[in-house]
């Protein structure tokens, strides 16, 4: 497997030069340089293409969530981890809406973000499990979505119940005989269709609806 390229995006110079550092001694990571701040963020991401960027959600002035935003749309395909201070429960909810696959308190050991990193890369993620029971919680209130199912085709249906048995893009693609670019393109679509920003919320919506993890 090709290493992973990671971006660190934190603007306190001594915790993001002693994790790429740390980062950088695993044989199957690729560290970046860091960006402090959301315009080399953006600029960085484009040059060097980084599969998962690594987010702090404090900026200097600027909210993380904002870059959040702005990575999702102009690089929809880079897997976003946050990585953070803050432990607000709603800022965790807001990141995952808007696309985070992944939350961790800056206190977590560097060996759980290389899993975590390794993890978003696959396709996966990681919300950190003492909270994870109250985050379905409140991404499972009813609103009335589930009616929004039917609007999949059925190729879109087979992907996202691939989704919610735990598969990542490479397995989806080999279960249903389909390359990678054609499991992304129907994940874009059917997250489009949904109205949903991230795979937790399409599991999660799939889930209210009925779908069950098979066997």
């Amino acid at each position: 497997m090709r290493p992973i390229r990671v971006l660190i995006v934190d603007d306190h110079t001594l915790f993001a030069e002693a994790l790429a550092a740390r980062l950088g001694r695993e044989p199957d990571l690729v560290i970046l340089p860091i960006a402090a701040d959301a315009r080399r963020a953006l600029a960085l991401t484009s040059t060097e293409r980084p599969q998962v960027v690594v987010l702090d959600m404090t900026l200097g002035a600027e909210s993380g969530l904002d870059v959040l935003d702005r990575l999702r749309e102009s690089h929809p395909d880079v897997r976003v981890v946050v990585l953070t201070a803050m432990s607000e429960l709603d800022a965790l909810l807001q990141a995952v809406r808007r696309g985070a696959v992944g939350w961790l308190s800056k206190t977590e050991s560097a060996e759980l973000v290389a899993r975590v990193i390794r993890s978003a890369a696959r396709q996966g993620g990681w919300i950190p499990p003492e909270v994870l029971g109250e985050v379905l919680r409140r991404l499972t209130g009813g609103t009335g979505e589930e009616e929004r199912l039917p609007e999949l085709t059925p190729r879109e249906r087979e992907v996202l119940q691939c989704m919610v048995d735990g598969l990542g893009r490479a397995e989806i693609a080999e279960r249903l005989g389909l390359s990678a670019n054609t499991v992304r393109t129907h994940t874009q679509n059917l997250l489009a269709k949904l109205g949903m920003h991230s795979a937790l919320e399409a599991i999660t919506l799939a889930m209210r609806a009925g779908m069950r993890p098979r066997d």
